[in-house]
């Protein structure tokens, strides 16, 4: 059960609301439609009631709003414009990152895509499909969480007559389930083929909240209607006199429909022909005119007698019963049995499948691999240098090693692909800055830096070993350099990422990785020079003299690598990067309203 009551747009500039005081209800077990033409506030009120435009009135699904469901991937399935993926992700990826976001096993993917008619493009990229490929792709993003209710905008759009024929049936097939269905449409004649229910809107505006047969008779069909005290007999006068009329094939036959009291209404005809029948027969004609729209429905929707979803006291109306095409429910996915909630780990795989579904990371990862070994092995023969440049192949006339800066890129695509691309939004909206989205990115963009950088240093240790035997053209520990080079890539990836958290872009986030060592880095020394003069040339010793310290065996080779990074510029411009843009994201998210 879908019920919007009093839903209002907000006006901006003084101009009237795209959405003024809408009320109707979707009920389980229907086809919902919200006819208009372009303009009249459709797409607006599904937005409202989604809570992704801001607004008065409430919306409610099953009784709650959406702001107080807990899992509304399992609730409601949404479909509203074009599939906000990825290019060169593939359905199959995509789906299959969803689910893990909503908290359904991956099998499910592999499912709505059969249903669909999908299953065998599931390897193929986004990019490549075309516009009735997209809207099914939607759909099954739809389904994904098996919901309840399905909210559609135009979801017929693009897709061929026989495409359109196999989605009404589905949508039939859903209700024909239980579900309540609400879509979006303009044309009336398709609307009344497939639709339960018809609400009619005009300029934001309820026009009328019909069952589809009266919406086909009154709303269709000019006709002339006609308001006589003598009704009978002039309705037998009209159905003998067309009876035996000639008319031709084009024009179709003349219906007179009765009506309650003294009003009748005759399609197919015209006032001056069933004027001058009236005349002929003398009946009293009190009203004779044309008329196409409401004239008035057999089955009108009932008072609201609640605003707050409530059921009231009373007797309620049976819900309606829609004609299910045969076959239809064998079509749609299997149900889902019960489960849990998502757990605290849904970010993480998530972010996991985002990340590893996209050919761009790993392209980029190889590349800062390879860049570091070539560069590493024409550095070797110009003599022993520190560990940290020869085992991550970082050359003097580079800010960052390979794998730092790749990590800062990854991190900045992190966020930045999400709000371009906003996979976790039913729509091209701004993405949630939620704390459990920000963990999952942080451990993941960490975990792929740290593994980057091993992977580096293991990949150039060994190739040392093989061209040069003993004799590594090394200066230091390798731990050393692992834990400095580890510690400078992951806080790169954190910087990328959360610039372009906070300001939703991935150019920002890869300024800010760049901002570190080219001008901060910089900046900060000179302050620190000019005030506290050569106090600072002594500083690193001091650091390491901490580590002499006793310690367990080994910490103590970790902390003298901690504090060899702490006592560079760059440990230090990179760490007060950090603690600003953490701050930022906060300040950003609090203002937003977190959730």
């Amino acid at each position: 059960m879908i019920q919007a009551i009093g839903l209002t747009s907000a006006s901006r500039r003084g101009r009237p609301p795209a959405v003024d005081d809408l009320t109707f209800e979707a009920r389980p077990g229907a086809v919902t439609v919200l006819l208009g033409p372009s303009g009249a506030g459709k797409s607006t009120a599904l937005r409202l009631m989604l809570q992704l435009t801001p607004g008065r009135g409430v919306a409610l699904l099953r009784g709650r709003p959406l702001s107080r469901v807990p899992h509304p991937a399992r609730e409601v399935g949404v479909l509203l414009g074009d599939v906000a993926g990825h290019p060169g992700r593939t359905a199959l990826g995509h789906l299959r990152m969803l689910a893990a976001a909503a908290g359904v096993p991956g099998g499910r993917a592999e499912d709505v895509l059969e249903v669909v008619g999908l299953s065998g493009l599931a390897d193929q990229r986004l990019g490549r499909f075309s516009q009735g490929m997209d809207r099914r792709l939607g759909l099954a993003v739809a389904l994904l969480g098996d919901p309840h209710t399905l909210v559609l905008d135009e979801p017929e759009r693009g897709l061929s007559p026989r495409e359109t024929a196999w989605l009404h049936g589905l949508l039939h097939g859903f209700a024909g389930q239980g579900g309540a269905v609400l879509v979006t449409g303009r044309l009336p004649e398709e609307t009344a083929r497939f639709a339960d229910r018809v609400v009619s809107l005009e300029a934001g505006r309820l026009v009328a909240d019909q069952t589809a047969e009266d919406f086909t008779r009154t709303r269709l069909r000019p006709r002339v209607a006609v308001r006589t005290p003598h009704a009978d007999r002039l309705t037998a006068a009209l159905t003998r006199e067309f009876r035996g009329a000639d008319r031709p094939a084009d024009e179709g036959p003349v219906e007179v429909v009765r009506e309650s009291g003294s009003r009748l209404s005759v399609f197919g005809s015209s006032c001056a022909v069933v004027g001058e029948i009236a005349y002929q027969q003398r009946v009293v004609i009190h009203q004779l005119a044309d008329e196409v729209g409401d004239c008035g429905d057999r089955a009108k929707a009932g008072p609201l007698h609640r605003a707050d979803g409530r059921q009231a006291e009373g007797p309620v109306p049976a819900p309606i019963k829609p004609l299910v095409p045969a076959g239809a429910e064998a079509a749609l996915p299997p149900r889902l049995p019960a489960l849990p909630p998502p757990g605290p780990s849904w970010p993480v795989r998530y972010e996991l499948r985002r990340l590893a579904g996209l050919r761009t990371a790993w392209w980029l990862m190889a590349a800062a691999l390879l860049a570091g070994l070539v560069t590493a092995l024409a550095l070797a023969p110009t003599g022993p240098r520190p560990a940290e440049r020869a085992l991550t192949g970082w050359a003097e006339p580079l800010p960052l090693p390979p794998v730092a800066i790749v990590a800062g890129v990854l991190g900045a695509l992190a966020f930045g692909q999400e709000f371009r691309y906003p996979a976790l939004t039913p729509s091209r909206v701004p993405v949630p800055r939620r704390l459990s989205l920000l963990t999952g990115k942080l451990v993941v963009s960490a975990t792929a830096a740290l593994l980057l950088c091993c992977a580096a240093v293991t990949v150039n240790s060994t190739s040392f070993t093989l061209l040069f035997g003993q004799d590594v053209p090394v200066e230091g520990s390798w731990e050393i350099a692992l834990l400095g080079t580890a510690a400078l890539s992951v806080g790169c990836a954190w910087s990328g990422l959360l610039a372009a958290g906070i300001f939703r872009s991935t150019l920002v986030g890869l300024a800010a990785v760049a901002a570190v060592p080219l001008a901060l880095a910089p900046a900060l020394r000179a302050l620190l020079d000019g005030r506290t003069g050569p106090s600072l040339d002594g500083l690193p010793g001091r650091v390491h003299a901490l580590t002499s310290l006793p310690f367990p065996s080994g910490v103590d080779r970790w902390l003298s690598a901690s504090a060899h990074l702490a006592s560079q510029p760059i440990g230090w411009a990179l760490g007060l990067s950090l603690a600003v843009l953490l701050c930022g994201y906060a300040l950003v998210s609090l203002r937003n309203g977190v959730r």
